[in-house]
């Protein structure tokens, strides 16, 4: 059993970490930069280092606290939905919509156009996904066939990007970019791309008083339907904001997967079920983890985003059937 003093302390070392991380990814790479030339450099008092962290460094790192705590969010709010914590947005096959989605924007060219067509495309993609989990959900699916209704899920969309990749990508950059989404990662990204997956916080500030209402939820739809919740709507909200989060960040960094998974249970293990710690935790701990993936990444030599949490999720998801059977 978790000690009593545990959950109380969880919020303020997840900050710590998140800004020790932070500290060490504007430091490394190829030039190094210590903590006082990082300050000189974001106060532009070198030259050189405000060069460094202000056009490559700190939108990169903008986008991974972004991406994290994005899929974090939604992978809680999947599992509160669903009240099942194999439940994430890529193991149901959102975040494989979102994606389809995008590449079907890069592929025909749509992308091009403005820089609100690549999130709104990923928007309708995992949407569309969400509305075919949901109604296997309503008509009583199980766990296992919710499970299988993801890999058929993200089977089907990803014969739809390959479809898109051979026949509609007819230029090598459309390539890259489709190619980029697929493996998933934040490598030269810009305060556009910032920009793009801003609307998170927007999406962040509405899902925090939704805790207590997630609390009573977990009891039951009749149950929480008694204690004066509107559980039709709540189910509605967190749906939406579930599916904006995913598709936000699938735009931005393409196919991330697990993070929705890892995060939310960890954190659930370590502080208890209650969603009014959850949700802030999910959204700070999100973060700090895909950071903490995207420095392995580039310590190892500029391993992609995607991979490095697939091949830390894989075993995790594996570990976490076998505690449930």
């Amino acid at each position: 059993m978790t000690p009593a003093w545990v959950p109380r302390i969880a919020l303020p070392f997840v900050w710590v970490a998140l800004v020790v991380l932070i500290v060490v990814s504007l430091g490394v790479g190829d030039l190094w930069l210590s903590p006082a030339r990082i300050w000189a450099g974001l106060m532009h008092q070198d030259e050189l280092a405000a060069t460094v962290l202000w056009q490559v460094r700190l939108p990169r790192l903008c986008v991974a606290m972004l991406v994290g705590a994005a899929l974090s969010a939604s992978g809680l709010v999947m599992q509160a939905y669903f009240r099942n914590s194999l439940a994430s947005p890529g193991l149901l096959g959102v975040s494989s919509g979102g994606a389809a989605g995008a590449v079907i924007a890069i592929g025909a060219g749509w992308a091009t156009t403005s820089l609100f067509i690549l999130p709104i495309a990923a928007i309708c993609g995992a949407f569309a996904a969400t509305m075919a989990v949901v109604v296997l959900a309503h008509r009583g699916a199980s766990t296992e066939r919710l499970l299988l209704a993801g890999v058929a899920l993200n089977a089907l969309l990803g014969a739809v990007t390959s479809y898109v990749l051979s026949n509609f990508t007819l230029t090598y950059e459309r390539n890259a970019q489709v190619l980029f989404w697929l493996l998933g990662g934040i490598e030269d990204r810009t305060w556009e791309h910032v920009a793009m997956i801003t609307p998170v916080l927007a999406a962040a500030a509405l899902l925090w008083p939704l805790g207590r209402p997630m609390d009573l939820l977990s009891l039951g739809a009749q149950e929480a339907q008694s204690l004066g919740v509107n559980v039709r709507a709540l189910r509605r909200r967190m749906l939406l904001l579930a599916t904006v989060m995913t598709a936000l960040a699938t735009a931005v960094a393409g196919t991330v997967g697990f993070v929705g998974l890892i995060v939310p249970h960890m954190l659930r293990l370590i502080v208890g079920p209650e969603h009014r710690r959850l949700v802030p935790l999910a959204l700070v701990g999100g973060a700090a983890f895909v950071l903490a993936c995207d420095l392995i990444g580039r310590a190892a030599g500029g391993l992609r985003l995607g991979i490095v949490t697939a091949l830390v999720g894989g075993p995790f998801f594996l570990w976490l059937l076998r505690r449930q059977t």
